[in-house]
């Protein structure tokens, strides 16, 4: 069996960039994707300033925020009075290399990401791919797939499980994601409306209860991304019919709007115990799922994928010891469970869940003074960077 390819499972931004990583490193990577192509529906939009130096790190940047746009600006809009605080990234010029976030579908940056795969020597994508099986012993790892083509059996040293929150490769290690589950569901739609026409943002966040909304801009051609939140009691599939609603309440203007997608999911605060069993390594929301406000479960998905990616490669390459891998699973863990996670929650009930008028109030007083001190800004800003854990082989800091 071989010792020195890898395996990723999941083409999602954490499997395309990890995969992306070790091929840039000279390790042979076969990524599997049990979808025929990449998914569309309406996900993640937008990058923070702080992975974007990863993203610079596998070659993709550059390409990214020419298909997408760079944007400093955030906006925390009060819906009831109309109020927006506006804050900016630029807080940060002359301290970190990219003082904006990149505005992008994630399915752009998968689209990417698999065009510079395919053009490496070392690695390949495999859609329609779907794992079912898993064995491993000190030599490497047994992958059974089943494709359009039949069963098959595949061979790697190595097996990265970046399938997501419903994660095949974690069920069959039998891994629990232990934690809790909200008792809302976030409905994420692509719309077509004019909210810069109304003083919006390229990036707000809609701070109401129970309107509240992340609305961001998705390209130059009028899509919005904008996701609101309502009771998971509600039947899933009556959405539709009470959508019109949410925007009658919560669009700043004039209330007609397209709708282009929409997708409706679930929201968690859940974590597996451990993020290594053997050859087997675990990543993104396969190991650690967080609601997405504030776009922390991205972050740490991207953040795991830059930390194991060179790790990974150090040790095919006999440069680092197995035990570095640990030490990824310990690390990456921990930033989850003590800032990924309890950030994410607070973010979402402070947009969707002000319980009364004072509690609002003390809220926003702080982005109204960061609003007129630039070192409050910063401070607000760097908030995404604890979700960064060291290199573990030694890589400069950027």
């Amino acid at each position: 069996m071989r010792r020195d390819n890898v395996i990723v499972v999941g083409a999602g931004p954490t499997g395309l960039v990890t995969a992306l990583g070790l091929a840039r490193a000279g390790v042979e990577v076969t990524v599997l994707e049990s979808d025929p192509a990449i998914v569309d529906s309406p996900r993640a939009v937008v990058y923070h300033w702080a992975v974007l130096d990863g993203l610079d790190r596998v070659g993709i940047l550059e390409e990214a925020i020419r298909t997408g746009f760079a944007n400093p600006e955030l906006c925390i809009v009060v819906l009831k009075t109309g109020e927006k605080i506006r804050l900016n990234i630029n807080a940060l010029a002359g301290e970190v290399t990219h003082p904006y976030q990149v505005h992008l579908g994630q399915d752009k940056l998968a689209e990417i990401a698999v065009a510079h795969l395919l053009r490496s020597p070392h690695a390949r994508v495999r859609w329609s791919t779907r794992v079912v099986g898993l064995r491993q012993d000190g030599a490497g790892v047994s992958v059974s797939v089943v494709s359009p083509a039949g069963p098959e059996r595949l061979e790697a040293g190595w097996v990265i499980g970046a399938d997501g929150g419903h994660s095949t490769v974690r069920q069959l290690l039998g891994l629990r994601m232990d934690g809790m589950t909200w008792p809302e569901r976030f409905v994420a739609t692509n719309i077509r409306y004019d909210f810069a026409r109304y003083g919006y943002a390229p990036a707000n966040v809609v701070i109401d209860a129970p309107y509240g909304a992340i609305v961001a801009k998705i390209d130059h051609a009028g899509l919005w991304r904008c996701t609101y939140c309502e009771a998971d009691s509600l039947p899933e599939e009556t959405i539709l019919e009470r959508m019109p609603a949410y925007f009658q309440a919560a669009l700043p203007g004039e209330k007609r709007y397209e709708l282009v997608r929409y997708s409706p999911y679930r929201m968690h605060q859940r974590c597996v115990d451990r993020m290594r069993v053997g050859r087997v390594v675990l990543a993104g929301d396969a190991a650690h799922i967080t609601n997405p406000t504030g776009g922390l479960g991205l972050t740490s998905g991207l953040y795991d994928a830059y930390v194991l990616h060179e790790a990974l490669a150090a040790v095919i390459h006999g440069e680092a010891d197995e035990g570095v891998l640990d030490r990824y699973s310990e690390e990456r863990r921990r930033a989850f469970l003590e800032h990924a996670s309890p950030e994410a929650s607070n973010f979402k009930r402070m947009v969707y869940h002000a319980k009364s008028d004072e509690e609002l109030q003390a809220q926003l007083e702080g982005f109204r003074a960061a609003a007129r001190d630039q070192s409050l800004q910063r401070l607000i800003f760097l908030t995404a960077k604890k979700l960064e854990t060291p290199s573990l082989i030694g890589r400069p800091a950027r």
